[in-house]
């Protein structure tokens, strides 16, 4: 049995579809009551990863589990070790942690401080640990889906800085083998797209699909700021506007594990917009 939490989520919403259509059991984990419906065969629990007492019963019979924060990311609640010691405890085997690219090129970043708690909490385990650090969600191009849809356009900053953005649909399938397949023990995957694509690129690939013009408006850093600051916590805006506007080289880079893992090339950008292009009608 595979307990998949954020199972509605990005990734979340592609695993658990992954690993059902191969046979396994899949328990798909949110905090909130399941509003829409599941592959046959897989059941919900509604439980908190940030809770290990709610998410105990839910591991009992479990051989995998993949840990993904959400509200959790910022939350300093109990230590990230008492999840893990739920799932040993339990007689999980495998655990599957997504992390971020930004543990290992801005390894002092405020933003991501409770995922490298977790990271070392699951290399303390003693269970099979596999760690994935996706770069940019291309997913991250939601955002811009209400403006395209009333204004044909996509308001951005720094529109010509290129970052190779990775598909959640790709995450999912380097999660769903690392928690099915044998030989990613110990393993720490860096996932990104297949090439950099600045967002003034991105808006023209969004005006490809559509068929029509959508216009970029390139916005200050200022400007951006304080729009980010109408749904993101004040204290990791400037080192995230930093990654967008002065990404380091290694954060440039592609990165070749989803290709090394699934024995495919990566997903493009363009990809992921044309599977996506009813949000953008």
């Amino acid at each position: 049995m595979i307990v998949v939490t954020g199972a509605t989520g990005n990734v979340g919403q592609t695993l658990v579809p992954l690993l059902a259509e191969a046979g396994e059991e899949v328990v798909a984990v949110s905090r909130r009551p399941r509003r829409t419906g599941l592959p046959t065969g897989v059941r919900h629990a509604q439980a908190d990863v940030g809770d290990s007492l709610s998410m105990r019963p839910v591991l009992e019979g479990a051989d995998a589990f993949f840990i993904l924060l959400g509200g959790e990311l910022n939350s300093h609640g109990e230590s990230p070790t008492a999840l893990v010691d739920a799932a040993a405890d339990a007689g999980v085997k495998r655990l599957v942690l997504l992390s971020s690219q930004l543990n290992s090129t801005r390894p002092e970043a405020l933003s991501h401080a409770r995922l490298r708690e977790f990271e070392a909490a699951v290399r303390a385990s003693g269970l099979d640990v596999t760690i994935l650090r996706p770069g940019g969600f291309a997913s991250n191009a939601f955002a811009w889906a209400e403006s395209v849809r009333t204004q044909r356009m996509i308001f951005a900053p720094f529109g010509d800085v290129a970052l190779p953005v990775v598909d959640p649909a790709d995450i999912a399938a380097v999660a769903a083998a690392a928690l099915r397949e044998d030989g990613h023990a110990g393993r720490t995957y860096e996932l990104t797209g297949p090439e950099a694509i600045s967002p003034r690129g991105q808006a023209a690939v969004v005006s490809d699909a559509l068929g029509e013009k959508v216009t970029f408006v390139e916005l200050s850093r200022e400007d951006a700021h304080a729009h980010m600051a109408r749904f993101m916590p004040e204290e990791v805006i400037d080192g995230t506007l930093d990654v967008l506007g002065l990404p380091l080289p290694a954060e440039r880079e592609t990165s070749p594990d989803v290709e090394r893992v699934l024995r495919r090339p990566a997903r493009p950008f363009g990809e992921w917009v044309a599977r996506n292009l009813p949000a953008f009608r």
